[in-house]
Order: structure tokens, then sequence, then C-alpha cells
């Protein structure tokens, strides 16, 4: 009985021992699938990372070269100058031979026709004509030229020539939309009237009559925003036997059709007896004035109710006025006594960028892009729109007209028989 007592209590031992589990038994290891996976994982760690470098790298680089880039343009300046190409033109007898921007290239007229001219200096077409006194309005690639005290307005595009407006009074100004839609203020012998022609030539029923001593005034310029539906104008009028000045703006579109007059705005209160003789749409929002002691900047981008943004009064006399798609600016006589004149220069906003003093005895100012040419008949100086001079010279022909090249390092200078392009180094 003992014996057979005691095999049962070791039995019953054996079985609770195999169910005991015992903490400190080894755990399973892992298998080699189980390996792979992980190298894998880190493998594809590592190429993140140094993809991750590699782009953060590039973007560095690509940082540092934009930086140093700026910098350059900005402060450099270029002292030697070399030609790329010319092309010469025969001699006009008429005597007068002009060039102005227009599309990517230049147009050349004269009183006897004009052609359009590619960047390498080759006629694109030519077109004749006859004009005592030709003058030009340039919009992107539409181009108006105007015969003066004449009665005929050639509208051009890049492919040549759209149409010919015939004038029942004579031509005072003229002025073009970026779509070809041709303002002009005519002259008859009571009156000024301002009328609209299309690109072929077609005039439209628009018409404002303007009267010295009436409500709007007589029109001393005129500018058309990109689109053609708003007009801007400078007026004189008579107020208590004084003579005043105005800026008005009209709305020609569909929605300026409930106004009888279509004049959405006017300002007159800044001006009193300042002249006003030029005004311009720099884009389709702003547009500047220019009176005889300030720069008014406004904004249309409310079409139905122009702004004011800024008037800058000007205690100097003014000398000169410019303007470009992004900027416009003056040049007064300096009153420091250390230079001759200051230029100034303003965005379009009428945010002040920079003045700069200098002695220089220029004719001609013309501002293309980011660059502004002083110049007179046989030398120039470029100034960029941080104030910084990038290249002053001279040259061995007589100058009419400047601007950029196809290149940042290159202008394109013009004259009565020659256009070249220069490469500045």
């Amino acid at each position: 009985m003992t014996d057979m007592s005691s095999m049962s209590r070791e039995s019953r031992k054996k079985q609770l021992r195999s169910r005991i589990i015992t903490s400190g038994a080894p755990r399973p290891q892992p298998s080699q699938e189980d390996d792979s996976e992980q190298i894998i994982q880190k493998a594809e760690s590592r190429t993140r990372r140094r993809h991750l470098i590699l782009f953060l790298a590039v973007i560095i680089l690509i940082a540092a070269a934009v930086i140093t880039y700026y910098w350059y343009n900005r402060s450099y300046q270029y002292k030697e100058a070399s030609v790329v190409w010319e092309r010469q033109f025969e001699r006009d007898d008429a005597g007068f031979v002009a060039f102005e921007r227009f599309g990517d290239n230049m147009i050349k007229y004269s009183k006897d026709g004009a052609s359009y001219i590619d960047a390498r200096g080759k006629d694109v077409w030519i077109q004749s004509y006859e004009m005592r006194s030709p003058i030009i309005a340039v919009n992107g690639d539409y181009a108006a030229i105007a015969d003066q005290q004449g009665n005929t307005i050639q509208i051009f595009n890049k492919d040549g020539i759209l149409g010919t407006a015939t004038t029942e009074m004579p031509i005072i100004k003229v002025t073009i939309s970026a779509k070809g839609l041709v303002a002009a203020i005519l002259q008859s012998s009571t009156a000024s009237h301002i009328y609209y022609y299309t690109k072929e030539g077609t005039r439209l029923k628009l018409e404002i009559t303007c009267f010295l001593n009436g409500e709007i005034g007589h029109p001393l310029d005129i500018s058309l925003s990109p689109d053609g539906t708003l007009l801007m104008g400078s007026y004189i009028y008579l107020k208590g036997g004084q003579l005043k000045n105005r800026v008005a703006f009209y709305n020609f579109s569909e929605v300026g059709k409930n106004l009888s007059t279509r004049m959405v705005g006017g300002f007159h209160e800044m001006y009193d007896s300042s002249m006003i003789p030029k005004v311009c749409y720099l884009d389709s929002v702003y547009s500047v004035a220019f009176a005889d002691n300030s720069i008014s900047f406004y904004s249309s981008l409310d079409v139905m109710s122009p702004e004011l943004l800024k008037q800058v009064l000007i205690e100097e006399e003014i000398k000169t006025v410019f303007y470009g798609e992004n900027y416009a600016g003056v040049i007064v006589e300096s009153v420091t006594g250390e230079y001759d004149y200051r230029l100034d220069l303003y965005s379009k906003e009428g945010n002040h960028i920079f003045s700069k003093e200098f002695s220089y005895d220029y004719e001609h100012v013309d501002i293309d892009g980011d660059n502004i040419f002083l110049y007179n008949e046989d030398s120039c100086r470029i100034y960029n729109r941080f104030g910084n001079l990038k290249y002053e010279g001279t040259f061995d022909f007589p100058i009419s007209g400047m601007g950029n090249g196809g290149f940042p390092n290159q202008i394109i200078a013009v004259g009565p028989q020659v256009i070249k392009e220069i490469k500045l180094h």
C-alpha cells in the first residue's frame, strides 16, 4: 500500500511540474525571414535619409545661386561693351525717324512709313504712308500712328497693318488699348471731341464732347486701360474766371451704360491751378497722373469708383517724367548743390523705391523692365531699380532710343540710321 501511494504522489508531482511555466525559460529565436525584413526596413530608412539630405542640399544650392544672382544683378557694374549685331538704314530725306518699343522688339516710324524690326534687326513688315507730323501710341502688341493736326490714324499689330481710321477733324492726341481699340482727341472750331475707333479703323458710337467753359473742360491728355473699357483724362476748365485742372475717369463697358456721361470719377481739389500734361494706365488697375508739381497714383480696382491711392508733392522743378509697366518716376533739379539732378522712382501703387542724385547732361530717359536709361546723343547711363549704376559709356553714333536686349546683359541702342544690340561686360 505504501509503495502504491508513493507512486501516485510522484505521478501527480510530475504532472504539476509539467504545467508550471518557468519565467527564466529561453524564448523562441526569430526566424531567418524576420531578420531579412528588419534589414530591408533599415536599408529603406537609410535611403530616405540620403534622399532628404540630397534634396535639402539642392534647395540650399538653388537658394544660394538665387541670392548670389540677386546681389550680382543688384550691385555689379559693367565696364565694357561690344556689338552683338547692327542694322544700317538708308537716310530718310524727310528728316524724321523715331523708334518705339513694340511687342517684343521695336517699331520704326517716319513721315513716309513704318516697319516692325525683329530681335536680329530684320524687317518683319514694312508699311508706307504719308504724314506731315506722325505721333505714336503703343500698348503691348498694338500700335497706332496718327498724323498730328491731320486726319489719318494707321493701326498695326505685330503682323502688320490692321486698318486705317479717317477723322473728320484734326487729330491732337491718340491712345490705344492692348486689344487695339483706339481713342483720339480731335479739335473742332468750338470744342474738343474724344472719338473711339476699332482696330480696323471703324468709328464707334462712343463720344465725349468737351468745352473749356463746360462741366468737363478741355482735354490735355488721355489714356485707355489695357482692355479699352476705361478711359483716363486730364482736363483744364474755367471756374470763376480762373483755369482749373482735374483728372476724370470714364467707363465704356456694359456696366457704365447706367451713367449718362459715363464718368465714374473726378478729382480736382488736389490740383487747383496745377497743369496735368500726362496721364497713363500702367496696367489694368493702376494709373498715374503727372502734374507740374506732383505725381498722383490711382487704382481702378473698383471700375465704377476709381480711388486716389497717393499724391506725391514735388517742390523742385520737374525736368522729365517717365513710366513703365510697374514704375513711374521723375527727374527734378537737385537743391543740394552737390549734384545737378535727382531721380525719384515709385512703384505703381505710389510707394517710394529710391532717390538718386547725379550730374549728367542727359536729353532723354526711358524705362524698360527694371532698367532706367538716361542718354544724350552720344552717351548713356543705365540705372537699375535699386538705384545702382549698371553701366555708363559713349557711342560712335547718335542715339535716339534705348531699351533692353535679348539677354539681361544686353541692350538695344537705336539712331536715325542704325540700330545695334550691345552686350555689356
